[in-house]
């Protein structure tokens, strides 16, 4: 297969990828760094490019010292490793040094800097993402199937595929994100069977790279059928024991593109078994309360009304009635003119604050304590009950202490 070119892509001829590019060359000269992984990837597939990543023949303190000669900023966030980040015109780039592994644990590697291109892709997780390109833009394939594997949407290991996942067990759940992103078809038959194979090792990872990938495989447009061959073989259960059918996951995904809604419809609907579930992915505590906030009634979007879902947003907070306002389409997709109305409603609806405090109902006579408090409780009620009327606020305490008193 010929290698196309990436001339013209807007990032390669960007000033800041130029200037960052021309810094690495003035050091080491023609062919000392290359586009490597995502940019090359999605290019070729015509997807957008969200960050550019470099490798290069140079060692990360040379890499440091031509920055600083060309006047970028140069940040060390992995010497160990080989990475240095620049910043031109306040856009990063992540620069490593061309690699090998020394040890593997599973876990993480030591490594050893190299010079070798092909040695370099060797390590590396899957063909695609084995794709260099020069500042030409020409394109190189060290693994001589790279190419290939993009024009048929397929995502295989470098390699031995157990071996790449002996290396880092987290490979498995790459292997199921990136076919949901860029595959098609079934996934390649020898990469699944490693990873069933090697399933087991899924426990030695770090919950939060767990949650963090299966978070970005929901991501994906359509999910469902890369989750679908996760559940027949088994490998859904090893992270999410809790999961059950998948029907809830195809309604969902139907509807929004938010992956942690879309985890939760794999999740247990009680609060007690959400939150052993949610804890065992060590989720962040943001996304453990968006979780906890779909717990509840469902919502009905043939019945609901305007005033109820502003009482909810009172109560709840907008994020957490937009989650279940979500599922509730899930549930009935056919009312998204409602859903559509409701969520317009939500956003353009300034929730308002308790309009008395003790203030007023000192002023009334009632002597602090806690009486105030119930007083302003049985206030708030009636309030939200009443659709959050703006005015009589004074008048309808007094009644309210009245009523009590007598």
């Amino acid at each position: 297969m010929s290698a196309p070119s990436l001339a013209d892509a807007p990032w390669l001829t960007a000033a800041a990828t130029r200037k960052v590019m021309a810094a690495l060359e003035a050091e080491g000269g023609p062919d000392v760094a290359r586009f490597v992984g995502g940019c090359v990837r999605n290019s070729l597939m015509g997807r957008a490019v969200d960050d550019v990543d470099i490798a290069t023949r140079l060692e990360p303190q040379a890499v440091m010292a031509a920055l600083k000669t060309a006047g970028l900023k140069a940040v060390p966030t992995g010497l160990d490793h080989g990475t240095v980040t620049a910043v031109a015109e306040a856009q990063p780039f992540e620069i490593t040094t061309l690699r090998r592994d020394v040890t593997t644990d599973g876990r993480r590697a030591t490594v050893a800097f190299t010079t070798d291109w092909a040695e370099d892709a060797g390590r590396r997780d899957f063909r695609i993402n084995a794709l260099y390109a020069d500042g030409e833009g020409r394109v190189f394939d060290p693994t001589g199937h790279g190419l290939a594997d993009i024009a048929a949407r397929r995502v295989a290991f470098v390699g031995d595929a157990g071996r790449r996942i002996r290396e880092d067990r987290l490979r498995i759940l790459r292997f199921f994100r990136f076919h949901a992103w860029y595959g098609a078809g079934d996934p390649d038959a020898a990469g699944l069977a490693a990873c069933v194979e090697e399933a087991g090792g899924l426990g030695e990872l770090s919950a939060e790279r767990v949650s963090k990938e299966l978070l970005k495989l929901l991501a994906a447009p359509n999910p469902v059928p890369t989750v679908e061959v996760m559940a027949h073989t088994g490998v859904l259960a090893r992270l999410l024991p809790e999961a059950g059918t998948l029907e809830a996951l195809r309604a969902m995904a139907a509807v929004t593109d938010d992956p942690l809604l879309r985890l939760s419809s794999l999740l247990p609907g009680s609060a007690e078994a959400l939150d052993v579930a949610a804890r065992g992915l060590r989720l962040s505590n943001r996304e453990m309360a968006r979780l906890q906030g779909l717990i509840g009634p469902e919502l009905d979007l043939e019945t609901l009304e305007d005033r109820q879902v502003r009482a909810l947003v009172y109560r709840e907070g907008r994020q957490a009635v937009t989650d279940r306002l979500v599922r509730a389409l899930s549930q009935k997709p056919a009312r998204r003119d409602r859903y559509d109305a409701l969520i317009d409603r939500i956003g353009n609806w300034p929730v308002p604050r308790l309009p008395v405090g003790g203030r007023e109902v000192a002023a009334l006579g009632v002597a602090p304590g806690p009486e105030t408090g119930a007083l302003l409780k049985a206030f708030e009620a009636e309030w939200i009950a009443d659709d959050f009327p703006e005015t009589g606020h004074v008048e309808r305490l007094r009644a309210l202490r009245d009523q009590r008193e007598g």
